[in-house]
């Protein structure tokens, strides 16, 4: 596969690693479908890849409704008139731990409820699939070579305080291989899947955060830096075009030793 002459449908578009892909293969010569709950973050990028002379399309949409989800696949087919790259980016946290004790008694003063639990699992998880799901739909329907990407995340291992956002990762690391051996059952051999697990990412969230704390995540990483947006993309980049990297999750951390501090 080239990037360019691709159609790729990126979700989570609208900021962040998702831009940053996006743009990426803009630059490179595809056409891309922005997906993104925020209309003014689609509106941004989108405003942003035509002044960069690229094609594109935005499409507002939750990716955890199979309507919408179908929705983004036929607006992107009525644009670009086929689906070749997916890279499934949109995720969300809900951080917390499962017990809260109260300090004077030792006994549970708090656990994580369903509003914590449930929408990280819906968005990480149930999102991915069935953006995975419906895009493999779209490349054997119409008979269009592809390569579906699951974003995980270094904390697939395990990070304290994110059981809900670890337990949607380590799926979402283990789906390509799983999709692939369906993919060679059922004679499907043009179509790939991988996943990638970004480290610490120059995201607003994290440059934006103290600068202590960042200092002290960052204490961690062999490249003693956060791993930029750009970085990630041109990692896609590579597995769009090598057909060899398949079936697997591409961990791109910078070295980080000690995955969600559990190693400690």
């Amino acid at each position: 596969m080239e990037i360019k002459g691709s159609v790729a449908v990126i979700t989570g578009g609208g900021n962040g690693i998702g831009e940053a892909v996006a743009k990426y293969f803009v630059r490179n010569g595809a056409k891309v479908a922005i997906v993104d709950m925020a209309q003014k973050n689609i509106d941004r990028v989108v405003k942003e890849i035509k002044e960069m002379g690229g094609e594109v399309i935005g499409v507002q949409a939750n990716v955890t409704s199979e309507a919408e989800t179908a929705r983004f696949y036929q607006a992107t087919i009525a644009a670009f008139g086929k689906v070749n790259i997916v890279v499934s980016c949109a995720g969300i946290i809900r951080d917390g731990t499962m017990l809260s004790l109260d300090k004077e008694t030792g006994k549970v003063a708090r656990k994580m409820g369903l509003d914590k639990w449930q929408p990280v699992i819906d968005t990480n998880l149930t999102g991915t699939f069935l953006t995975v799901r419906d895009g493999a739909e779209a490349m054997v329907n119409g008979g269009w070579p592809g390569l579906l990407v699951c974003i995980s995340s270094v904390n697939k291992v395990g990070q304290v305080g994110q059981l809900n956002y670890s337990s949607a990762k380590v799926a979402d690391a283990l789906l390509p291989k799983i999709v692939v051996g369906e993919f060679l059952l059922r004679g499907i051999r043009n179509i790939r899947c991988v996943g990638i697990a970004p480290g610490y990412t120059a995201t607003p969230m994290l440059t934006g955060m103290n600068q202590e704390a960042l200092k002290a995540i960052l204490a961690d990483v062999h490249l003693g830096r956060l791993v930029e947006p750009d970085e990630i993309a041109r990692l896609i980049g590579q597995c769009v075009e090598n057909e060899a990297i398949n079936a697997t999750t591409l961990e791109i951390t910078g070295g980080l030793c000690y995955p969600g501090g559990i190693a400690k």
